[in-house]
């Protein structure tokens, strides 16, 4: 088969495989149309439907990145390019409250850390202080805190030996530390600062009740001895990346909590269960030493307690006293997103993805449709309708697989009971109805400009010349990819985001400029490698943060459309051995926020920490922290 591409023709097939060459899977159908979206929720809330003030300009413009891209550094400093200044809003433990301590390294306790902003700050939203009016210099953010590092949080820890020698206290105030911060915040002469007085502050921890619900609530694996009804857990933790549904509730996804757990399941009647979910076989403390004070997160005690975990966290930030929700019908994976968006019949769509080599893309329909003039009945929307999975087939188009019980290989043979116990099992699910296995999906953003969507596949080093596929087109894939899909639609009827069937293309493959497939201008510091989280702007611009380990992280902007599709430019380099998280924009597109968490992760030890960031005083630790990025013109962020 002979594709053309604007760099001539290429008839040279991957070797040990029958398919396409890397540069034909990327340039592949990409003369498909493309679609105008009439509802997307980035950054929507309701009563918005725009996303940021800025005109689009055409798509035959010429780049709009014209600022100066950030060069190498070997500064242990956060770097920017030229114009442009951050301010620090937030860093873990900062309070959330007037009468809340200030932060103090030394004696950090339980109802301190509850109090004050959790660390590793990930998920970031900005939502207007008003849901009607799109303010930008008034709001509510919500961020997640995804995990602790007790080595760097205390100076008597090493990371080998701190999950077995932690004591009950650091144990405790690591559990309160994770969960999600919100907090009011406000600008005033370009400034912006915390209202600690406000009534929408809190946090939520370890220690929160949470309610659970859908299909898999009150089901006997779900049914703990501190909860035999099973509709009550302890407790959310990993929260990654999320979501914003339309009628303004925040989606935090748990991912991969097997960490958090100890225990031998050798004996276990769970064992593959166990297995198929990444806990060990045998721990003896878990990556955290939770399980040593905490019964219930030892499996061997309390085998139905990790069922509790690894599903999508519903958070209500406009209603302090709601209590969040573990929506079931989501399916129970390590999310690393809830991307949300509208069907043009009402319907909410969720896209999600599983962060680990060789897992899934999914996908949730509600059987409800969304009502703008009735924010009470959006409630429990995502308690009813169909997760799906996705197989990405080789001619370029791509299937929603339903995970229905009772439907295909989905039954009582294969050790489902309900629908309740499948989604508890998502992960097998999947397996038995053939998806196609992915190189570490991540982040999933939608294009407001053209209703394409976007998933950043990170990196799978364990795929062989022989498990290549045209979504996942590289043996050892060390750098990541990341993939364009377009459902259909068009710009009258609204982008279709239910439809059972999707088209897909091979955005770009990531890596240096010898491996890597971008636009040809791209300069040497602006390709990248292991693409994570993904935000798209009102100018329908990709941005694109990195977590590679081991390499220095970044954010970098991409154009998607025009005749610099594909061009790359890095924006901001965290500080070092950091990585920078979930960039979200003010209405107005003139205020960033970006999450900053891990500085100076890999030390084994806060003593050998190459990084105080973002203090310079000694003595003190590194602090994952919230920034917020600005022109100093005032003007729009990334032109």
């Amino acid at each position: 088969m002979l594709i053309s591409n604007d760099k001539g023709s290429v008839r040279t097939r991957v070797p040990g495989s029958d398919q396409l060459t890397i540069r034909q899977l990327l340039e592949f159908r990409l003369s498909r149309r493309q679609f105008a979206m009439t509802a997307i929720t980035t950054a929507i809330v309701p009563g918005s439907m725009t996303a940021c003030a800025p005109e689009i300009p055409p798509a035959n413009r010429p780049s709009s990145l014209t600022f100066e891209e950030v060069g190498p550094s070997e500064s242990a400093e956060d770097v920017l390019p030229p114009g442009y200044s951050r301010q620090v809003l937030i860093s873990w433990g900062d309070p959330l409250f007037s009468q809340a301590p200030s932060f103090d390294a030394a004696n950090q306790t339980v109802s301190a850390a509850e109090r004050q902003f959790g660390y590793n700050n990930d998920y970031t939203v900005y939502l207007p202080i008003d849901p009607t009016e799109p303010r930008s210099d008034h709001g509510l953010l919500v961020v997640s805190h995804e995990y602790p590092l007790p080595w760097l949080m205390w100076d008597d820890l090493q990371k080998d030996t701190a999950p077995a020698s932690m004591s009950k206290r650091q144990i405790d105030v690591s559990m309160a530390s994770v969960g999600l911060s919100i907090l009011e915040v406000v600008s005033e002469d370009k400034r912006w600062r915390v209202v600690h007085d406000s009534s929408y502050n809190r946090r939520i921890s370890m220690f929160t009740p949470i309610e659970i619900r859908g299909p898999s609530s009150g089901h006997k694996r779900m049914q703990t001895r501190a909860d035999p009804e099973g509709k009550t857990v302890v407790g959310t933790t990993d929260n990654c990346n999320g979501g914003v549904t339309p009628w303004g509730t925040v989606l935090s996804c748990e991912e991969g909590c097997s960490d958090f757990f100890k225990g031998d399941y050798s004996n276990l009647p769970d064992r593959e269960h166990l297995k198929r979910n990444d806990y060990d076989a045998q721990s003896e403390t878990g990556d955290y030493g939770w399980g040593r004070v905490h019964r219930r997160l030892d499996f061997e005690h309390e085998p139905n307690e990790p069922n509790r975990f690894d599903w999508v966290v519903e958070v209500d930030p406009y209603e302090p006293t709601s209590v969040p929700i573990k929506r079931t019908a989501l399916g129970r994976f390590a999310h690393e997103c809830a991307h949300t968006v509208q069907n043009p019949d009402g319907r909410v769509v969720v896209l999600m993805s599983d962060d680990s080599g060789f897992e899934y893309v999914y996908r949730f329909v509600s059987n409800g449709k969304y009502d703008p003039d009735d924010r009470a009945a959006n409630k429990h929307l995502l308690d009813d309708g169909t997760l799906s999975v996705a197989r990405f087939n080789e001619d370029g188009t791509m299937q929603w697989l339903p995970l229905r019980f009772d439907e295909g290989p989905l039954t009582e043979e294969n050790g489902f009971t309900d629908q309740g116990d499948l989604l508890i099992q998502t992960r097998r699910a999947a397996d038995l109805v053939g998806a196609t296995p992915m190189d570490a999906p991540e982040g999933i953003a939608s294009n407001p400009r053209t209703g394409s969507l976007y998933i950043a596949l990170s990196e799978n080093s364990e795929r062989t010349a022989q498990q290549v596929s045209a979504a996942n087109p590289r043996a050892n894939n060390e750098h990541g990819h990341i993939l364009e899909l377009f459902p259909p639609g068009d710009a009258a009827a609204g982008v279709e985001f239910a439809a059972d069937q999707y088209q897909w293309s091979v955005l770009i493959l990531c890596g240096a400029e010898e491996e890597a497939l971008l636009h040809p201008d791209t300069a040497a510091e602006s390709h990248f490698t292991d693409p994570d989280n993904l935000t798209v702007d009102s100018l329908g611009r990709l941005w694109i943060c990195t977590d590679a380990g081991g390499v220095r992280d970044a954010l970098y902007v991409m154009e998607t459309e025009g005749p610099e599709r594909k061009l790359s430019k890095r924006f901001y380099l965290p500080p070092l051995q950091a990585e920078c998280c979930s960039p979200v924009f003010t209405p107005d597109g003139r205020n960033l926020f970006l999450s900053v968490q891990h500085p100076g992760e890999e030390a084994n030890s806060l003593r050998e920490t190459p990084t105080r960031w973002p203090s310079d005083t000694p003595g003190q630790p590194p602090r994952p922290s919230l920034i917020v990025i600005t022109r100093d013109d005032d003007g729009v962020i990334g032109t």
